[in-house]
């Protein structure tokens, strides 16, 4: 086999192969075997029908097309291999030639256009500078955490009242459109706390003020099921107006709501798990803004296919992944974003390209650096992918084998790796002034959190981009 290659462009190629016959001949007895045992001839057993009694028969075209089949996936895999090229998806395969002389033992050529990593020149990671929020957790941030966990140890009563903003209101609501009720425009016994903002925009105006058997009527967008996005008229009447009753906060609570003794020690919990949180966001901050940083300073050619295969991807898991489930169409969500549809193409298209360029540059620092993943750095990282998929960490672990997609789980930890070290090598410091470091083993907190966020940050720029 002979080949060669012509770069079209900084990010595609095309490799001509030429495949002698002695090469291709086993592909042309493999094809004849493989027929033999599809087809039924009067008079010969299956499996023993003659080569010549095939081309008769079945014609010696149908053998040579088996044949290319089987043999242009072979020899393309190969010819890449001796190129030496990283390609990305699949080939454009063109201009095959001497099919018609197989039979007379010529020669097969063809040609493949792919696309191919672009070549990428990595900066200093040393001048990369970025600026975070600092760690700070104020008495009021305590004060706070603490009547949300009364709100979660709260309970209700019915009350005989007007409804006021805090209240929990169980309601009856009938929606219309255009004066019409559609399929999904009633609910009954819906409970909704007041001020809350988790149903409609307006409902709070409406409901405040009324009692129990009471109804109002206001106008709002619908926010989703069929009539999503249109303007609607909603009766909403209260069925029962109930009271918030929230807990004391004292040590007695404390006991009941954690594992402390008194109030105090909940509040030194408190305070400190705020820390962590602080220290766990500002980790992701400084990640999202050094991977910022250094895609500005790489300049990198798109591979054409790839970028339009990625744009297409997004737009079709928006549709089909998130919006049909709300019963959304595109266009009524541009309408609700207040986006025109070239505004979604051009914010869809750089958002791949980030993506895409995300992967090629760690990738490209994993190469350099030699960064390797080793089982338990893998297993954390499945772990945590489990706890997001809300699967257990088993079930997890047998799809991603399944699905062959250990390799891409494998990838998602190098790349963490690899931004993890351009982080340690940037200059990170906060609004104050301070000097950020998150390799520090006197902060292991921090340490912990920048481990923790250096994949998540890679995945959140990349998405569902897998070149």
């Amino acid at each position: 086999m002979k080949s060669a290659v012509e770069t079209l462009n900084p990010t595609r190629v095309r490799l001509t192969v030429e495949v002698p016959f002695e090469e291709l001949k086993p592909s042309l007895d493999a094809a004849y075997k493989k027929i033999n045992q599809q087809v039924s001839v009067p008079g010969f057993r299956k499996g023993k029908i003659p080569n010549r009694v095939i081309d008769q028969r079945f014609g010696r075209a149908a053998v040579l097309e088996e044949a290319v089949n089987d043999a242009l996936p072979r020899f393309y895999t190969q010819a890449v291999d001796e190129g030496k090229i990283e390609v990305l998806g699949q080939p454009d395969i063109t201009d095959i030639e001497g099919v018609e002389n197989l039979a007379d033992g010529g020669d097969l050529k063809f040609t493949a256009e792919v696309d191919v990593r672009p070549e990428i020149t990595l900066p200093d990671f040393a001048g990369i500078e970025v600026v975070v929020d600092p760690i700070v957790v104020e008495d009021a941030d305590v004060e706070k955490s603490l009547e949300q966990l009364r709100e979660r140890f709260s309970s209700v009563k019915d009350v005989e009242r007007a409804a006021a903003e805090g209240d929990v209101v169980v309601v009856d609501l009938e929606a219309k459109v255009d004066g019409e009720v559609p399929e999904d425009g009633t609910a009954t016994g819906v409970s909704y706390e007041i001020g809350s903002g988790r149903l409609l925009d307006g409902i709070d105006e409406a409901v405040v003020g009324l009692s129990a058997g009471e109804t109002k009527t206001f106008t709002t967008e619908l926010k989703g099921g069929t009539q999503a996005g249109q303007s609607s008229e909603v009766t909403v009447t209260v069925v029962t107006v109930q009271e918030k009753e929230l807990p004391e906060l004292d040590d007695e609570f404390a006991q009941m709501a954690s594992e402390f003794d008194s109030l105090e020690e909940l509040k030194d919990d408190s305070r400190k798990r705020l820390e962590r949180m602080r220290e766990f966001d500002q980790a992701t901050q400084a990640q999202e803004r050094v991977l910022d940083e250094l895609l500005k300073l790489v300049e990198m050619d798109y591979p054409e296919k790839l970028l339009k295969d990625e744009v297409e991807t997004r737009k079709h898991n928006l549709e089909h992944h998130q919006l049909e489930p709300m019963g959304l169409t595109l266009e009524t969500y541009l309408a609700t974003q207040d986006k025109s549809v070239e505004d979604f193409a051009k914010e869809t298209e750089d958002q791949a390209k980030k993506g895409i360029k995300t992967q090629f540059v760690l990738d490209e620092i994993v190469d350099k650096e030699k960064l390797g993943v080793n089982q338990e750095e893998l297993t954390e990282h499945l772990i945590r992918r489990a706890a997001g998929s809300g699967m257990t960490p088993d079930q997890f672990a047998q799809q991603v084998v399944q699905g062959n997609q250990v390799p891409l789980l494998v990838g998602e930890v190098a790349r963490g790796k690899a931004l993890a070290l351009v982080v340690e090598a940037a200059k990170v410091t906060d609004t104050n002034g301070d000097v950020v470091s998150f390799e520090d083993d006197e902060d292991e907190d921090a340490a912990e959190a920048s481990a923790e966020t250096s994949t998540e940050a890679v995945e959140a720029a990349a998405e569902t981009t897998e070149a």
